[in-house]
Order: C-alpha cells, then structure tokens, then sequence
C-alpha cells in the first residue's frame, strides 16, 4: 500500500509522509555556546574538546565523530564548563563559516565521552535525550541548510548565531522509522565513502607514479642505453656520463620575490597570484578568480622582479612540488610567498619546472630546510642546491616527453576525481531523498 503524504508547506521539498511532523529547530533543541578559549589553551592531553576548526575539517562528515577531530585542553577551562559538555546525540555547529557551502557544518556525538564544545562554537541539545543520527543526516541537506544560508550576515566571514539556527525547522519522523533511515544511510553512505577512499587512493598512487616518472627522466634522460656515471649524490645514483651536476646559480639569472607587503584588492585590476593559485601553467591560472591589484601597486611590486616568459614560479612556503611555468606574456606578479626563477640560456625553463616537482630536487632541498618539506625554503638555499644539467637540446627533449606523459597521468587523475564528484553528489541525493520521505526503506 502506498504511504499516505501531505504538503509540507515548504516549495522545494513539496509532499512528505503524513505522519511526519514539521516543527521548529527550538521545539526539538536547546541551543548554547562553547567554551571560551583560544588555541595557544590547547594542551597535549586533558579534556576532550572541538572547536570551529575541527568542524569546518574535510576529516569531518557531519555523521561521525572522528577520533582526528579531538583537541584537549586542562581541567582549568572546563571547571565551569558544564553547560558546554555533550552527550551522545548532541550537536556541535561552527557559528562562523568563510564561504556559505560551511553554513550548518556540525559535529555529530555519535559516542558517550567526556567531551566539550569549544571556541566559536553553539551547541544543540535535544529537549529529549536519545540517539540523533537521522538528523546527522538532515542537517547535512539543502532543504535545511538554505534556511541558514538565507539568513546568515557578514561578507568574507558568514556568522552562523544560535538565533538563526532556531529559527529553522526540521522534519521529525516516529522514532522507529529514523532509526531504520539512519540505519540505512549508514550502511549506503559507508560503501559510498569506500568507493570515494578507493578512487583517492588511485589518484595518491597516480601522483607518486607521475613524480617518478618526471625523477626517472630528469636523473637518468631518455635514452636507456647511454653510457653512465657516478653522480656523486647518494639519492640519484648513476646518470648519464656527458651530463654535468652544477649548482643552480650557475644556471639561473636571478631568484628573487617582491617586496613583503599585502597590497589592497581592487575589483578589477592586475592578477595577484597566491600560492592557492598555482596551477603547472600560468595559462591554467584563473585569473578572475585571483586576487586583483592597482596597477600602482603592480609597478611598484615589480620594480624589485617581474615575471617574464620562460621564469618559474616556485612556492617557498607550501610544498615542494607546487611549481608553475610562465608560458604567457600576460600581465601579472606573485605574492612574497612565492619565488620567481630565471633561468639563464642554458637551461630549459620548461626542463626547470619538471626538475623542481622531481624527488631529487625534494631530497635536495630538504638539506637546506630546518623543518620538513612544508618549511620556508629560502632564496639562499635554492642557489645552493645542484641540479643534473643535460646539455640544452636534450633538456627540450626530456622537458617534450615529460608534458605529454603527464598530461596523459593528469588525464587519468581528472577521471578519478570526476568519479569521486559523481559519487558525492549521489551520496547527497541518497540522504536528501530518504530524508525527506521521497524514498521509503523497505
């Protein structure tokens, strides 16, 4: 027999069961504030605690509480902390966002535990203690999220208060048929995320193949049967005897940044590129999504270095590998947290490009880098590192091979992650058709 439905009064849901009832977000939660600290509080052990970053974390699904979510802070901050304590089925929502796709980011308590809700966050208690992982997933629709997205204020920031959280509402289904969707969705949404993990380990096993296919070209060339030498460096081993292994200063013009300042944006000017900009190809760089800059701001920048055709953009505060080609004559300069690299005639930029995303450039480097690969990797320290010189032509040649290998490895990345976008989009639509009574398990 088929399921009696009514309108729920909502446009764009339409029709849902008629046993389902629709209240306001208050009616069913009790909302508060986390406790009030700061990050430098946080300690390596001590009371269990999330905070707005954890639940803005790509680790956090919104229908479990991940162990890598978890910070600590002592016993000091939570004495009179009590109203801030969850329990299993409670909520912990970010209350800023810097885009609106965050706006209703929460933390499901799927778990009895001594935990607290932290800085910049507000809690949702349910009025009646049990299990809420149904509504784990609702709030992770758009049927209830546009009821934030509407409201919420700010500009770079969104603030997400406890006043427009109440001011939404929920579906609330019998008891019985919540703990058979959510069973369901549990089960769906887990082999879906399976299906997810499997693709991005594709691509993770695609870029470690790709970097060493450009190590193998750059270290060893293109011919296997050329004669070799000792190169004298532990981690490359053997290459090619008439190939030279110099440093690079003898190789490039200059290395150099703009000054250290952050000019003002402005709507429309000349494109500021961050290191979150960064594509292999300044021609692959969305300008218009760039910061922009006034063309005073541009010709002052660029009195110290500017950025030419054939120069290599390397980013010294992000990780080795995240390199771009200047392959354009367009208008255009880089933040301080990039380095611009000019290379002399004897070297290929192109061939440069390939060679800095190498394994042998990232071990080089790292005896330079006090940290790890995610340290600032000075001016200083690039001069010094060595580089396996072929002679020019055989530069083009490897430099040739390595953009169409590439791209054809880049190719296959892009199936994946399209896969990985399909499959995304139908875990949203399986949990927004259950949730909504368009679909009914069986």
């Amino acid at each position: 027999m088929a399921r009696e439905l009514k309108d729920s009064g909502i446009e764009w849901i339409g029709q849902i069961p008629k046993e389902w009832k629709i209240v306001p977000f208050k009616a069913y939660f009790t909302t508060g504030k986390g406790l009030s600290f700061t990050k430098a509080d946080l300690t390596p052990q001590g009371h269990a605690v999330v905070s707005y970053g954890q639940v803005h974390s790509k680790v956090n699904t919104g229908t479990r509480l991940d162990d890598t979510l978890l910070r600590y802070i002592p016993d000091s901050i939570t004495e009179n902390g009590d109203a801030s304590r969850m329990n299993k089925g409670d909520f912990i929502f970010a209350d800023t966002s810097e885009d609106l796709e965050g706006c209703g980011n929460c933390v499901y308590v799927d778990r009895n535990m001594e935990l607290y809700a932290g800085y910049h966050s507000v809690t949702a208690k349910p009025k009646v203690q049990y299990d809420n992982k149904f509504f784990a997933y609702y709030f992770q629709t758009p049927c209830w999220r546009s009821q934030i997205r509407s409201r919420v204020t700010g500009i770079k920031v969104y603030s997400i208060s406890q006043s427009i959280i109440n001011k939404t509402y929920i579906f609330v289904p019998p008891l019985s048929i919540q703990q058979k969707i959510a069973d369901y969705l549990d089960k769906v949404c887990g082999e879906i995320d399976e299906m997810v993990a499997l693709q991005e380990t594709m691509i993770e096993e695609l870029k470690a193949y790709k970097q060493s296919v450009i190590t193998e070209a750059v270290t060893k060339g293109l011919n296997p049967n050329v004669p070799m030498r000792n190169s004298g460096i532990d981690w490359i081993g053997e290459i090619p005897k008439h190939w030279e292994v110099i440093k690079m200063r003898r190789c490039v013009d200059s290395i150099g940044d703009v000054d250290h300042y952050m000019p003002d944006s402005i709507e429309t000017g000349i494109p500021y590129i961050m290191t979150r900009d960064l594509a292999d190809r300044t021609s692959m760089i969305n300008k218009n999504q760039c910061k922009q800059i006034s063309y005073e701001d541009f010709a002052n920048l660029s009195r110290k270095i500017s950025i030419e055709k054939n120069d290599v953009i390397f980013a010294r505060y992000a990780s080795i590998g995240n390199v771009c080609f200047v392959d354009t004559d367009e208008e255009m300069i880089v933040s301080y947290s990039c380095v611009i690299i000019k290379p002399l005639p004897i070297l290929s930029g192109l061939y440069l490009f390939y060679y800095l995303k190498s394994k042998t450039f990232e071990e080089e480097v790292l005896q330079f880098v006090n940290t790890n690969i995610q340290g600032n990797v000075g001016i200083d320290s690039l001069y010094k590192t060595k580089m396996m010189m072929p002679p020019l032509t055989e530069q083009q040649q490897i430099a040739s091979y390595l953009d169409t290998k590439c791209s054809e490895i880049d190719s296959l990345i892009t199936l994946k992650q399209t896969k990985i976008e399909e499959l995304k989009e139908y875990k949203k639509s399986v949990i927004y058709e259950y949730v909504t009574g368009k679909k009914e398990v069986n």
